[in-house]
């Protein structure tokens, strides 16, 4: 199914999998490492975790019992806000990478801005881990405008992605547009809204025209977008199938407007509010 992980998108000269398998959330955690494999097996060749998902491991042992050459396995991990001190930052990649059994991610994400640590600090272990060959990019997940064109000036690499909340019910133009503005791609996590959105009338009707799911209509509509990368997840072997099965239809421009017309419900899923930022208003 290795066709199915064909579309890519180009930053920068640098190739990432449009569609990735994300690890935030295993109900069952027996299942977990048959599931990552698995989806390395239908062709996904993107895979999302985090220090603070707690998947980094069942992602190692993964990609270490998988006959996917690790270098056609884009990896994208993150740490977390608490250790956003330039020591403990260090100390969190190296965890990381000692957890997965890897000698590098494809790309590390600061996961949550941090407002009691001074911005600066935190993006200069960032770069830092670029430069030592921990991360071969690097980006920031969460941020606002305003911390988007901050982080863009303290870094001296660029920033590869901005991963936020973005599906149909929500508004994200602003922090879309500062991201384009930086040459920055958008990666989107709860890319359905968990949910919320598959029974929607009007995706259920584009769905039926197309004769596919709901899931994978939105998970298209995502991804039609320019430097667009969603990392749904999958609870099971149907799931992870249906969602990177994607690349052999187009949905029209009318279409596309009929989604994204939805986003006028601005429903935000994500909002921890230990950690959230002043969200940009639509």
């Amino acid at each position: 199914m290795d066709a199915h992980s064909s579309s890519k998108v180009n930053i920068n000269g640098t190739k990432i999998p449009s569609i990735g398998y994300g690890t935030m959330v295993f109900p069952e955690p027996e299942k977990a490492v048959e599931l990552i494999s698995f989806a390395l097996d239908c062709g996904y060749r993107h895979i999302d975790t985090a220090r603070k998902y707690g998947s980094e491991a069942w992602v190692g042992e993964a990609i270490k019992h998988s006959p996917v050459a690790r270098e056609d396995i884009w990896v994208t991990t993150k740490v977390t806000e608490e250790n956003a001190k330039a020591y403990d930052f260090a100390q969190s990649v190296e965890t990381s990478l000692t957890t997965m059994g890897l000698n590098y991610v494809d790309l590390l994400l600061i996961h949550w801005p941090q407002p009691n640590v001074p911005l600066g600090e935190t993006i200069g272990a960032l770069v830092k881990a670029k430069n030592e060959g921990l991360a071969k990019n690097i980006g920031i997940s969460n941020f606002t405008v305003d911390l988007i064109n901050q982080a863009a000036e303290l870094s001296s690499e660029p920033l590869f992605t901005n991963q936020i909340e973005y599906h149909p019910y929500i508004n994200q133009d602003k922090v879309i547009d500062a991201c384009a503005h930086h040459g920055i791609s958008v990666s989107c996590h709860v890319p359905l809204a968990r949910g919320e959105v598959l029974s929607d009338p009007e995706i259920v009707k584009i769905a039926r025209m197309h004769n596919r799911t709901p899931a994978q209509i939105t998970l298209k509509w995502l991804i039609q977008q320019n430097a667009t990368i969603a990392v749904p997840r999958g609870l099971n072997q149907k799931e992870i199938i249906e969602n990177i099965t994607l690349f052999d239809f187009s949905l029209s421009d009318q279409e596309m407007k009929m989604i994204s017309d939805l986003r006028a419900r601005n429903l935000r899923i994500v909002d921890p509010e230990v950690r959230r930022p002043l969200w940009d208003k639509p």
